[in-house]
């Protein structure tokens, strides 16, 4: 008669029974239904759109349901150049987001102005949003943007949220 470690029995998963941590699995669906809100101001926005297409395909990392409002969103790429003009809204679209938020910052001129060195461009948006991920590139290619998403969703998968929870309540 063969024991149960001779026929590969894993404690973890017993017939249809999965045992895991809340965190983990509340995590889990997190990382895998980012909504972005696409922010594109300038030339980075078209790297953006490109990645929702067929050839790079974000929908494999379950972002691919671009929401223009902020209410449905839960990640803000800003893609493009933030002048001081523009500055003031992107602020307001994020703050109007529901929590949790994240955002990427997706290119030089977001990140840090760009070559733009002038009075009416904020020399980088973690100025005025908390950014989680930063694409470097002039403009950004659209793998750039993937390994973006894939970095937040490890950042996503690593956050404790029970313990967030208990200290809202």
């Amino acid at each position: 008669m063969q024991t149960s470690t001779e026929i590969g029995y894993n404690s973890k998963i017993e017939g249809d029974i999965v045992v895991t941590r809340v965190d983990a699995a509340l995590n889990w669906c997190r990382k895998n239904s980012l909504w972005p809100m696409p922010m594109g101001l300038a030339c980075c926005a078209i790297e953006l759109m490109a990645a929702g297409a067929s050839r790079f395909d974000i929908s494999r990392f379950g972002a691919e349901v671009m929401r223009f409002s902020p209410r449905q969103s839960d990640v803000m790429i800003v893609s493009g150049t933030v002048t001081y003009k523009m500055a003031l809204a992107v602020k307001r679209i994020y703050d109007q987001m529901a929590e949790p938020k994240w955002v990427i910052a997706m290119g030089a001129c977001a990140s840090t102005g760009g070559m733009y060195r002038s009075y009416s461009v904020l020399q980088g948006v973690d100025r005025i949003l908390p950014v989680d991920v930063y694409v470097a590139g002039c403009p950004p290619r659209p793998e750039a943007l993937l390994d973006a998403l894939i970095k937040l969703q490890n950042k996503i998968a690593r956050e404790p949220v029970i313990a967030t929870l208990k200290k809202v309540a």
